[in-house]
C-alpha cells in the first residue's frame, strides 16, 4: 500500500533522463527511515502501552499518510510524453 503511490509519484515527477538518480535517493531514504524504524517503533509502542496490538498503529498511520499525499498530489499523466519532462508543467498550464 505504501510503495505503489510513492513509486508512481516519483516516477512521474522527473524526466526520464534523470529519473533514476532523482528517484532513487528519496525512495531509499524514505524506506530506510520509515520502513527501517518500524520494528523499533512498534516494539517501543507495545512496551510503553502493554497492548500488543498498539504496535500496528505506526504502519497504519504511515499508510494513511501515503494515501492522503498520493490523493492530493498525484496527477494522471495519461497521454502525456514523459521523455522530455515530467508532464507536470503541461498539466498545470491547461
Amino acid at each position: 500500500m505504501v510503495y505503489g503511490p510513492i513509486a508512481a509519484f516519483l516516477v512521474e515527477l522527473f524526466p526520464t533522463s534523470i529519473r533514476y538518480t532523482s528517484m532513487s535517493l528519496p525512495y531509499h531514504i524514505g524506506n530506510g527511515w520509515f520502513g527501517g524504524m518500524l520494528p523499533l517503533l512498534a516494539t517501543a509502542i507495545v512496551a510503553s502501552t502493554g497492548n500488543i496490538y498498539n504496535g500496528l498503529w505506526y504502519p497504519i498511520v504511515i499508510a494513511a499518510m501515503t494515501l492522503v499525499v498520493g490523493t492530493i498530489f498525484l496527477r494522471d499523466t495519461k497521454d502525456i510524453d514523459l521523455t522530455t519532462g515530467s508532464g507536470v508543467e503541461t498539466m498545470t498550464s491547461k
